[in-house]
């Protein structure tokens, strides 16, 4: 369990940095760097393979680091929404934990809060309210 929490620490840290404009004008360096020695090497094969295998470990590893922060991220985001919903009078608690249904049971919710939507939009266009609970 340590292990994993020392990983989302270190992918927190690492995506906090990866984000910075210091580790983007670093990156920008080193590519005028590696460009600005084209001529030293002659633009041989090995002069564009270090920076293709550079580049490629790079993005290999930031696609996890990123996939992690963004799962954790999704997950928070989540667990607020729930909290919202089960806190607000009124609210569905069926709606609690929606990411976790299949894609037949989110489009039947997803119907029902567009025929929601058209009808306060008629009473909109009435001249009526659209705030309060249709099951009021």
């Amino acid at each position: 369990m340590s292990s994993r929490i020392g990983y989302s620490k270190f992918a927190n840290q690492i995506a906090r940095l990866s984000g910075h404009p210091k580790t983007f004008l670093l990156a920008a360096a080193v590519i005028v760097v590696w460009m600005v020695t084209g001529p030293l090497f002659g633009f041989s094969d090995t002069w564009q393979l270090v920076i293709n295998t550079g580049t490629t470990i790079v993005t290999f590893l930031m696609v996890f680091l990123i996939q992690n922060t963004q799962n954790r991220d999704s997950e928070a985001l989540q667990i607020k929404l729930d909290e919202l919903i089960r806190a607000t009078q009124g609210a569905h608690n069926a709606l609690l934990d929606l990411e976790e249904l299949e894609q037949d049971e989110l489009d039947a919710f997803r119907q029902r809060y567009e025929s929601l939507a058209g009808a306060a939009r008629k009473d909109l266009e009435r001249g009526d309210q659209d705030t309060g609970s249709p099951e009021a």
